[in-house]
């Protein structure tokens, strides 16, 4: 059923839904890649697709044939370029509420274990890196350090970290109330913002958040300042109580 015509093009409701969800796509898409890398190439994307379309309903056979070859080289230059953004943004996209239902990682006594150790670490400028898992599963990076499968405990997490022994330079990984592995490889971050004044540690934090969904605690060995890194953003300057009260939101669900 035809609801209206501009010139000699018909819509109709099916028709309105259909560019109603394929705008909603786009916008989600533009919000989840907002402040990285690859916006400015989407737009030149966007720019290809739309001379495609004018090229197409205009039978510009010329511009047609050169959008083709350029649209697809393109393209292919967009997903490897910018895989890391489009991986984070995918990511992001299915832990949200309407795909998936968070799974709580820990209940009181983890929050407790760590809220101590970390303290401890912090009056005396031992740096940490401890990654709680929630729904995002971190195989890969638990494979690049030392298995334990030991209990979450304050003192363990303490000894660890203590400087000049294997593990302290790396990370923690923290599973269903377990650590899972210590001295673990983290990615880097590579948004600009946090390259220029973050160290190493707080880099391979932040990367961990932006790939994933877990929550990573961090000690700087500098100052003892405490931070949490939650989806690419890093909480900074934190006491060791509002560190306990961020973690005990965010592992019951709360704090998406």
């Amino acid at each position: 059923m035809t609801l209206f015509r501009i010139f000699f093009i018909e819509f109709g409701l099916l028709d309105i839904f259909d560019v109603i969800i394929v705008a909603f796509i786009v916008y989600q898409f533009i919000i989840l890649m907002r402040g990285t890398r690859a916006v400015t190439m989407l737009a030149g994307l966007g720019l290809i697709l739309f001379l495609a379309f004018i090229s197409t309903w205009l039978n510009m056979n010329s511009l047609r044939w050169l959008i083709s070859r350029l649209g697809t080289v393109w393209v292919i230059a967009f997903l490897i370029v910018f895989q890391p953004e489009l991986r984070n943004a995918l990511t992001r996209l299915g832990n949200t509420p309407f795909f998936g239902k968070l799974v709580s990682a820990g209940g009181k006594k983890l929050i407790n274990e760590v809220m101590k150790a970390v303290e401890l670490l912090s009056e005396t400028k031992v740096g940490a890196l401890i990654a709680i898992k929630r729904e995002v599963g971190l195989k890969g990076y638990e494979e690049t350090g030392k298995k334990l499968n030991a209990e979450v405990t304050s003192d363990l997490l303490i000894t660890i970290f203590t400087p000049r022994t294997p593990l302290h330079d790396g990370a923690v990984i923290i599973e269903n109330d377990r650590i899972i592995a210590a001295g673990c490889e983290l990615p880097l971050t590579t948004n600009p913002r946090y390259q220029r004044i973050l160290g190493m540690r707080h880099r391979a934090g932040v990367g961990l958040s932006e790939e994933t969904d877990a929550l990573i605690v961090l000690v700087s060995e500098e100052t003892g300042a405490i931070s949490l890194a939650v989806r690419g953003h890093l909480r900074k300057n934190l006491t060791p109580d509002k560190l306990g009260r961020l973690l005990e939101v965010s592992l019951e669900g709360r704090g998406r």
